[in-house]
Formats: structure tokens, sequence, C-alpha cells
């Protein structure tokens, strides 16, 4: 037996085959357009991101000795979607979890007091980031979509509830306890929309879907909506719940930390909701179909593999993005170079949507290598200040993953900085496989918990050398100077 898990990310949709033994059989991927209509605002159409699933799947099929036997899915979260419940057309694009546009709106509701009600129910807090203030945007800013939400008309989601929908061919309007726990619209200790929340942004509560657990019998593809499959879809996580799961972290204080987009930190609290003050979010790891739940503690950092993409898109530093490895490696530090990647404000620890991007300790001697070493020993700091604020000291081990985890550079780095042992799996494609994990125990193709470890296997294991702490107090400098560099 095999699962089909499909990870929709942020930039592409990738689709995998999945074997029992948790070896990847097959793959599919597929990029979709990013949008950018102002500075700070970031769009997607999501009928791009339906086809960009559909040509992953597709691809990933074709590659496949068998049909697999269900069908497990993970998303970029908070990412708000609406489409018309009948055509299930999107009247407008989707506003994506980097979009700040929304500052504003927590700026006024955090003066009229809201913020500590806010985070007692959610464990998050008032931030552009989340889903809720989106909502409470469109409802203002496009009050001709609105009137097809509140009319009941028009279906409000995230990606996850978007895509289910898409594959279901309408006959399904679900979300799970991970995504669900990312809108500022559920309560961590009801474990359900949370109807003070929907009135303070403005969203009616039947335009949100059932919240169904993360793994069971959730619904089926309709074949002729998909590829001509019917298959269970019974698995379904937010992209970072999913990797901790794919990287079978199931014990309390396990720690993950996924490189990509951004960089998302999350240790396992078991079924205890843990409440930090340090900048950090409590979150829904995932529910078991007999409603227990397992909680999270994050700390969600915006910006790490964009930096080096941008470094290769934006400026033409780099061809590809690996190739920052090597030149990383022709200098033997920084030289003196602070990078700090605040270019869609700073997340966890600090949350501040107004920072901006800072690049400082620039000399004539400064060189495109110097630039780039500087870009990855800045994720590796941005991980750091999580990290210390997540545990009040050192970790046991960190498992990473995602795509800037293949960087032995980046993950030395790491090691380094934290003082404690990094590990990266064989298989780093954790996000679609925890989707997978999920919707195979969903469906009967690994019966616990305990079979899913034993497929999970080391590539390497990076061992913590000499930290270099006067270049983390640069950093920290830099960062209180980029929080003060307002656009």
């Amino acid at each position: 037996m095999s699962v089909l898990a499909i990870d929709a990310g942020t930039t592409g949709v990738t689709a995998l085959i999945v074997a029992e033994n948790g070896q990847i059989t097959s793959k599919g991927y597929e990029e979709f357009a990013q949008h950018f209509p102002r500075p700070g605002r970031v769009e997607h159409n999501p009928e791009d991101i339906w086809q960009a699933t559909l040509a992953a799947c597709a691809t990933a099929l074709r590659g496949a000795s068998s049909e697999p036997s269900c069908l497990g899915l993970t998303n970029q979260r908070e990412t708000a979607v609406l489409w018309d419940r009948r055509t299930l057309a999107a009247p407008r694009r989707a506003i994506v979890w980097q979009d700040r546009r929304t500052a504003e709106v927590c700026g006024r509701l955090r003066a009229a007091g809201h913020e500590r009600r806010v985070s007692e129910l959610t464990g998050l807090r008032l931030d552009p980031y989340f889903t809720a203030t989106k909502l409470t945007w469109l409802a203002g800013h496009d009050p001709g979509v609105w009137e097809g939400v509140t009319s009941g008309n028009v279906a409000v989601g995230t990606v996850d509830s978007y895509l289910i929908a898409r594959l279901t061919a309408g006959a399904r309007h679900v979300t799970d306890p991970s995504n669900a726990s990312r809108t500022l619209l559920y309560g961590l200790s009801s474990g359900a929309w949370e109807p003070e929340l929907c009135e303070l942004f403005g969203v009616p509560m039947e335009a949100l879907p059932e919240i169904v657990p993360n793994y069971g019998p959730l619904g089926h593809t309709e074949p002729s909506a998909f590829l001509g499959l019917e298959l269970p879809i019974s698995g379904v996580a937010g992209d970072q719940q999913a990797a901790l799961f794919g990287q079978t972290c199931f014990d309390v204080g396990d720690v993950k930390c996924t490189y990509g987009t951004g960089s998302f930190v999350l240790a396992n609290l078991g079924g205890e909701i843990v409440r930090p003050d340090s900048g950090l979010l409590t979150t829904v790891a995932w529910q078991t179909p007999d409603g227990e739940r397992t909680f999270a503690l994050e700390g969600s950092i915006f910006v790490t593999g964009a930096a080096v993409q941008w470094l290769r898109d934006g400026l033409g530093l780099i061809g590809t993005a690996p190739e920052s490895e090597a030149l990383a490696r022709t200098v033997p530090d920084s030289g003196g170079v602070v990078f700090v990647p605040a270019l869609t404000g700073l997340g966890a620890p600090h949350w501040d949507p107004e920072a901006r991007g800072l690049i400082s300790g620039l000399t004539r001697g400064t060189t495109r290598a110097h630039l780039v070493r500087a870009t990855l020993e800045a994720i590796a700091f941005e991980v750091r200040d999580v990290v210390e604020s997540m545990t009040s000291g050192s970790v046991p081990v960190l498992k990473a993953d995602g795509g800037a985890s293949a960087n032995d550079l980046l993950m030395q780095f790491q090691a380094d900085q934290l003082g404690t042992a990094v590990e990266r799996p064989a298989v780093q494609e954790t996000t679609a496989l925890g989707a997978a994990f999920l919707a195979g125990l969903g469906a009967g193709v690994w019966g616990s918990r305990a079979e899913l470890r034993k497929t999970w296997h080391l590539d390497r294991r990076f061992e913590p050398g000499e930290r270099d702490d006067a270049a983390y107090e640069r950093w920290r400098a830099a960062v209180e100077l980029a929080m003060s560099h307002r656009s």
C-alpha cells in the first residue's frame, strides 16, 4: 500500500507517493505565481494553487507502480481564501500569510485593549500573520465579495479547506485543529470556533469550515474533479505541524525546525496548553479521532529561505539557491557584515511588522561572498533567538528539515550557535511525509506511531563546534536597529 501526499506550499505544490516503509517512490512538483500588488502585500490566485495541485499529483502518479490507497494534505497556513460554494471559483485572490496589510487593523484592536483576551483564547497574538485580520480587512475593502460571505454563497477558509472543497467537488467544507488554531478564531481551551472572536473580527461563523480530526475518514475525492480517482482523504494538517509529525516528534520536548520560505521551530507540549510570555505561540499540533489533542510551542520566523531567494532573484548575487553554500565557503567569515532579513517585518520573538531589512558592516573589502555568508548566519541567529526563548537554555537535539536544511554549512552554523546537535533526516520532505503519515494512520496503512518512528532514518548529525558569540551580539544590535527603521 502507498499514500499520496499533497504539500501545498507558499511557492509551489509538491506531491509524493510514500510507501509503507516511509520511502518516497515518486514525486511531482509545480510552482505557481506570486503576486505583490503593493509593498507589503502578497497574494495568490486560488485557481493557480488548484491547477498546480493537479499537475504535481499527475506527475507523481505517473511514476507510481500502483494506485495509492489514500490521500493526505498539508498546506501553507494562515492564508485567507474565499470561494463560491456552488462553482468553487474564487471571487478574488487569496491574502497570503506573509501579507502585512492588516498592521493597522491589528494596531486598532490592540489600542482598544483586545490583545490580552485574544491571546488568552487563542494562544496567538494580534499580528497581520494570522487569518482573521485578513478577513476583517476584506470586509472593509472588498464589500462586494464580502456580501457573498454574509449571504452564505461564498465560503471562507484556509488553503486546506479550499483544496478539500476542490478535491471533493464541493462536498466537504472542513478544516483541522492545526490549521484552525492559526486563524485567531479558534479557542485553545474550547477546541472550537469562538463566537466572541468571530464577532470581534466580523467573521460570520456559518461561513467557516467544520473542524474535523487530523486523521480518519475526512472525505473522498470526486473522480470527475481529481484525475479520475476516488481516494479517501484521511489526513490533513498545517505544514509546520505536519513536519513535526513527519519528524516523528511524538514525545514531549521533541523539537524540530523547518527551513523553508520562513523557518518554524516547534516543540511538542503533549496535552498541556502552555502559555508563553516570550514572543512564542501556542498552537494545536494534532488531534486524534477520539478527540485527544497534542499542543506545540511555536516560534515563527518569516524570512529565511526567502532571503536566499532574494539574493538570487532580487540582487542577482547567485544563480541558484544551492550556490549559496559554495560561495559562502570561499570566505572564512562574513567580514563583519550583518544582514537582518526583515523583508516582511519580524516574527518571533520580536513581532514587529514594521521592522525593515538591514545590512550593516559594509566596507570596501566586502564581496558578494560575505553577504551570502551573512545571510546564512542570519538564519542560524534567527533560529537561536527562538530556541533560547522557547527553552530558556538548550535542547537535547534539533531535528532539521526543509529545503535549506540541505545546506551543510548552514546546519553546522546552526549546531554551533545552539550548542546542540542538529539531526537531518534521510527524507527531508518531512512536511509532505507528515501528511502521508497522518493519512496512513487514518486509513490503516500504519497501525501506530511506533511503526512510523521505525521509518525515520538519519542522514547526517552535525555536532556543535566553537560558538561565535561576538557575531551573535552584532546580530542582536542590528536587529534593534532594524526595528527602529520603520517605513
